[in-house]
């Protein structure tokens, strides 16, 4: 048995918690049908419209401080958030299900006022709230504060609080039951002064628990958000709001800033740490901003997976992509942030993970897959993919890897048109396709004779066709052009040229059970395959599995290597830790020192080379 009031009661319940609403959903819903109309006096309507209204102001903040284009250079710690934290805080909500439960029994005292009897708004009510808060929450909050952080009161309670060393929005509410009561003494505690005064009204219940909640989000979000200049030119305000940088100290140092809002306290008290300042003009002039060693560029694939951003939903983004129905409301707002990129947009961060001390950083150009397959696109894709490459260049980043249709042979030959065009780049631009073909090779069964390849003569086609040859596997290249079938074919050593067969029809491969997939197949053409065949697969997006007596493996990738930091968002429908091929490929050209670009073709000798470099430096077949 745990210490009393240290875990959740209904944590069994998983999420089904959510149940819990059950009552206070039940009671507005009686009210509507026994009024004809919504409830607008109804206190539990009220709570319900203030649970939507809280949780958005965590989600807003959440959001805002995972905007790494918006704030990256603020960020107070620049370290990431993890999957182990993500997991551990994931029912960090705990707290609001008791506050509007404890609050739902509360108005259905007949002793609590009805809304009726209330005012809108009354300043006096707003005028004792403001003198409760500093006169009984602060002071009360601070003290309990630092009993939490004594003997068995930390290691049985406030240690799970402390647990991680970078903060975001949603630790705020990443507390045990005892902490939530403290907490929520100190936030009730001015409404209630107000109330018995006879001066509450609806206005001040919204507004002191939404400040309340943005003043919690915004200390808890790791960005800085209030100028040093501010305190600069009033330096007496320091002492009533305290800041991110402020609150990381004690998250950092666990022995000083124990405050709920106002620093004054900590002033009074002894506990106020002498750096709180500094580090807030340091991280506010941008001081802690540092510059990527190595850059994977992506792109959007569409409306949907939009939403997989990790600054959109934690719950989508550290998990693989999944089309979830309950995001299908959100999809016209989605559409809305698509077409605003179009316009007035330009490459910008989105996550970041830290690898043997050097920061890795992923970047994506503002267009979506089918922007590729426009015409009139391409040059202004190419113009954005250009200037991404040369902002890398003057940061000093030392390798950037293209991803999926951006280095696209069409559009501009696998970056070969971004190198030919600036001869002295110190960046090294590469596809990371060699390391792509490595995987899909090493993945077919050593006993494998022959393989149906389509998109047998693209970049990728070639260099796989190519080395299976070597290994005298029959290969089924299915394509139309025959020229272009020569040329690979001339490509390989005489005495292995024989193991190289155009076919134009999927029929040729009807006894062949290793399919090789570089070209979107329907279901007709899937019907071709017979029972028991693999389909391997580099094409994007990857094809649906139509055939239940069939086998699909999902795209080319790799598992990260064990000693990665900060990884919290998943790599489109990869698993935790997993990463595309060319994005693992990109990493090990940059952990090899390589100085040569990776452009245009794959040389097809230094599949092995990669492949092992590969291997050698921890990164495993996914």
């Amino acid at each position: 048995m745990g210490s009393p009031l240290s875990s959740w009661p209904w944590a069994f319940l998983g999420s089904y918690k959510y149940l819990l609403y059950g009552p206070v959903v039940g009671k507005v819903v009686q009210e509507w049908r026994e009024q004809g109309r919504p409830p607008m006096g109804s206190w539990c309507l009220h709570l319900l419209v203030l649970l939507a209204l809280r949780s958005l102001t965590y989600q807003l903040w959440f959001s805002y401080g995972n905007m790494l284009f918006f704030t990256r250079r603020r960020r107070v710690v620049d370290d990431g958030v993890d999957f182990r934290q993500i997991d551990t805080e994931w029912d960090w909500d705990n707290m609001v299900i008791m506050q509007t439960l404890m609050a739902a029994v509360l108005v259905s005292s007949p002793l609590f006022p009805a809304t009726s009897d209330l005012w809108v708004w009354d300043p006096r009510g707003w005028a004792i709230s403001v003198l409760m808060h500093v006169a009984v929450s602060e002071p009360s909050f601070y003290w309990a504060h630092r009993a939490l952080h004594r003997g068995p009161l930390f290691s049985q309670y406030h240690s799970l609080h402390h647990s991680f060393p970078v903060t975001q929005a949603l630790t705020a509410g990443f507390i045990t039951p005892l902490e939530s009561l403290i907490l929520t003494v100190a936030a009730w505690a001015p409404l209630a002064g107000a109330f018995l005064a006879g001066y509450g009204s609806v206005s001040l219940v919204y507004g002191h628990i939404l400040l309340f909640d943005y003043l919690r989000s915004m200390g808890y979000s790791n960005v800085e958000v209030i100028s040093h200049k501010t305190f600069e030119a009033y330096p007496s305000l320091r002492y009533l709001i305290y800041t991110p940088s402020y609150l990381s100290l004690h998250h950092r140092e666990k022995d000083c800033n124990f405050c709920l809002f106002m620093p004054l306290f900590d002033a009074l008290g002894g506990t106020l740490n002498s750096k709180s300042w500094q580090l807030q003009k340091e991280v506010d002039l941008g001081k802690n901003h540092r510059v990527p060693d190595f850059v994977f560029l992506v792109h959007v694939v569409d409306v949907v997976s939009s939403m997989h951003v990790p600054f959109a939903f934690r719950a989508c983004s550290s998990l693989p992509f999944a089309a979830h129905p309950v995001l299908l409301p959100l999809w016209p707002v989605a559409f809305g942030f698509m077409v605003l990129q179009w316009f007035c947009s330009k490459t910008f961060t989105v996550s970041f993970y830290k690898l043997r001390g050097c920061l890795h950083q992923t970047w994506s150009v503002p267009r979506y897959g089918f922007h590729y397959f426009i015409p009139s696109a391409k040059k202004g894709i190419n113009e954005l993919i250009e200037l991404a490459i040369l902002r890398a260049d003057k940061m000093g980043v030392k390798v950037l890897s293209l991803a999926a249709l951006n280095k696209n042979e069409a559009l501009n030959g696998g970056g070969t048109l971004f190198v030919r065009r600036h001869p002295n780049l110190r960046v090294r631009v590469v596809h990371g396709n060699t390391l792509t073909a490595a995987v899909i090779i090493n993945e077919i069964p050593s006993n494998v004779t022959e393989v149906f390849l389509t998109g047998a003569t693209s970049k990728l086609g070639r260099a796989i066709a190519l080395y299976l040859c070597r290994k005298k596997i029959k290969v089924l290249m299915l394509t139309l052009s025959t020229e272009r079938f020569l040329n690979i074919q001339r490509e390989a050593p005489v005495e292995f040229q024989q193991y190289l067969v155009q076919v134009t029809k999927y029929q040729a491969a009807q006894n062949c059970k290793t399919w090789i997939v570089g070209k979107w197949l329907s279901p007709r053409e899937q019907r071709w395959a017979p029972a028991g065949t693999h389909f391997h697969q580099f094409v994007v997006p990857p094809i649906i599995g139509f055939r239940r007596d069939c086998t699909y493996g999902k795209l080319a990738a790799m598992r990260l290597p064990k000693d990665v930091e900060g990884l919290g968002s998943c790599e489109y429908t990869m698993d935790r830790g997993v990463v595309h091929a060319c994005h693992a490929g990109g990493v090990v050209h940059f952990l090899e020192g390589w100085e040569h670009h990776e452009v245009g073709a794959i040389d097809v000798d230094r599949i092995d080379v990669v492949w092992n470099a590969a291997l050698k430096h921890g990164l495993t077949p996914a």
